[in-house]
């Protein structure tokens, strides 16, 4: 009888170890949140911003987990300098006044072991709303390069430019923005 207590004991403390949650932070080099709309119903437009910062935590055992990413739009790259610039202007991200966005979770979900999407509040131009990002794929695993335990991730959500006071040209140039986060985390 003691026996099978100290091994229910045994087990459930080491059960506990392994729901620890483990944070990982965000590789700039391999992080670009990338956005699109459409240009006049002609084409649609693609850009992204080079620089990231933020965390991921999961605990893959409680199902739960917390994503923070900070990005910084001076970095957008449209592909045209001066395209960067317009786009930086009080029009749209405003960079002056407002040189980061920032994604804030509330709540991961999972269907299972896969995190299949993400509530949280985007802050852009100062204006925070409520998103989900739909995650398309998610997987942690060894980084065979770096020897140490990485995540990454593809997200997507779909947002209107005049809920964060960047109307301008709608409804020519789209209101709707697709973003889509493609991120990778190394554990710390």
């Amino acid at each position: 009888m003691k026996r099978i207590v100290f091994l229910a004991l045994t087990t459930a403390l080491s059960t506990s170890v392994f729901a620890a949650p483990e944070t990982y932070s965000i590789d700039n080099s391999h992080t670009y949140p990338r956005f699109s709309y459409s240009h006049f119903g002609f084409s649609t437009q693609l850009s992204r911003f080079d620089k990231t910062i933020g965390t991921i935590t999961i605990d893959h055992v409680a199902k739960t987990g917390a994503v923070n990413v900070t990005i910084d739009t001076t970095s957008v790259n449209t592909g045209l300098p001066l395209f960067n610039e317009h786009i930086q202007g009080a029009d749209f991200l405003d960079t002056a006044k407002y040189p980061t966005a920032t994604f804030t979770s509330s709540k991961v979900n999972f269907n299972g072991d896969n995190v299949t999407s993400v509530d949280g509040t985007l802050t852009l131009k100062g204006i925070s709303k409520p998103v989900t990002l739909l995650v398309t794929s998610f997987q942690c695993m060894p980084h065979p390069m770096l020897k140490k335990d990485a995540c990454g991730a593809n997200a997507t959500t779909v947002v209107k430019r005049t809920d964060f006071n960047m109307g301008k040209y709608a409804p020519n140039v789209g209101d709707e923005v697709t973003i889509t986060l493609s991120v990778e985390a190394v554990k710390e």
